[in-house]
């Protein structure tokens, strides 16, 4: 199976009640992927990022279109392990030379990728296909599989 893990510009694109060209094409790629099967997955620090930007601006629409595409989705929490994850993630790329981010910011990047690896990690996911969705895959390829959404067939 492929698990498809949506970094917040997939999410974005996907809930966005406003109907673009581009969300369009975003939606229907991904109910392509849902018909095959795909696991799709959100981690809840991808939901927080999407979702502090609608409600700094007041999009009442567009949080209820996030809180009914999450309910169709696997919901992946953050957890204790995956936060012990990211920061082994964060060092090792401190350590490589390899920053994703401003020294002393949270790094998401990297807490994307450990929530990811925490679904794929799973028993019952063993041997899947895991992917990360985004429109900018070079600050998770050092940890994961990860690709512009409109690459990932």
């Amino acid at each position: 199976m492929k698990i498809i893990v949506l970094d917040s510009s997939v999410l974005g694109l996907v809930t966005n009640p406003k109907a673009t060209a581009l969300n369009q094409s975003c939606v229907a790629w991904l109910r392509a992927h849902v018909r095959q099967n795909a696991l799709i997955v959100v981690p809840e620090i991808v939901d927080y990022e999407v979702r502090r930007e609608l409600i700094r601006a007041g999009k009442a629409r567009g949080l209820r279109s996030l809180d009914a595409f999450i309910n169709l989705t696997l919901y992946e929490p953050l957890t204790t392990a995956a936060m012990r994850q990211a920061a082994q993630l964060w060092a090792q790329a401190r350590q490589a030379g390899r920053a994703t981010a401003a020294p002393d910011a949270l790094d998401g990047d990297v807490i994307v990728c450990a929530q990811a690896l925490q679904v794929a990690a799973r028993p019952q996911h063993a041997g899947d296909d895991l992917i990360i969705a985004t429109d900018n895959p070079r600050h998770l390829r050092p940890f994961v599989t990860a690709d512009e959404w409109q690459n990932i067939i």
